[in-house]
């Protein structure tokens, strides 16, 4: 049985940066080097391909949730230690939160804002305690953080939003905050 596992959101696009794949791979490797299980939406495509990649190559084990309808857009990757085809998205992003014990959010779109604010809700809520990690390559989650900082000073949220997500500028940061978190 694995000890910890840690679920990635990010694109299912490599993005306009080469950086953003290199930090994926070293995610994926961090993941794996660490002894932890990568939970991940089992596409073999953009920084979702290049972070499972990684984490199999570094003999990491990888568990994947996708739903039938993404199998051939993101060409879902059926080589992992556990591959299982939803329904829907919803069933998607449950099960992946529901088996990890930590969030890693990379650089993505629409799809990982979506996912990154859904466990930022359950967690304002109180429904999870999980620790969710904004890694913010070349400050690609700065007009969020931006934006979170924002709906405080409007009144929509309270201040211990912020508390609820840490900011990290680099895989090594991530790395020694993960295994503080998960220890």
């Amino acid at each position: 049985m694995v000890a910890r596992s840690v679920c990635v959101f990010c694109g299912a696009r490599s993005g306009a940066q080469a950086i953003f794949e290199e930090e994926a791979t070293e995610v994926g490797r961090m993941i794996a080097g660490n002894g932890w299980r990568l939970v991940y939406g089992a596409g073999d495509v953009g920084l979702m391909g290049a972070t499972a990649r990684a984490a199999q190559e570094a003999g990491g084990k990888t568990f994947g949730v996708i739903p039938e309808h993404l199998m051939a857009a993101e060409i879902g990757k059926k080589d992992l230690s556990e591959l299982i085809v939803t329904a829907t998205m919803h069933e998607r992003k449950e099960l992946m939160f529901k088996n990890s014990n930590a969030i890693i959010v990379q650089p993505g779109g629409a799809g990982t804002l979506d996912e990154f604010f859904e466990v930022l809700t359950w967690r304002q809520l109180g429904l999870h305690d999980k620790p969710i990690f904004l890694l913010n390559t070349e400050d690609f989650w700065q007009p969020l953080i931006q934006m979170l900082g924002h709906l405080i000073a409007e009144g929509f949220a309270e201040t211990s939003l912020l508390d609820y997500v840490q900011v990290v500028g680099s895989v090594k940061e991530l790395s020694v905050e993960l295994r503080k978190a998960l220890a």
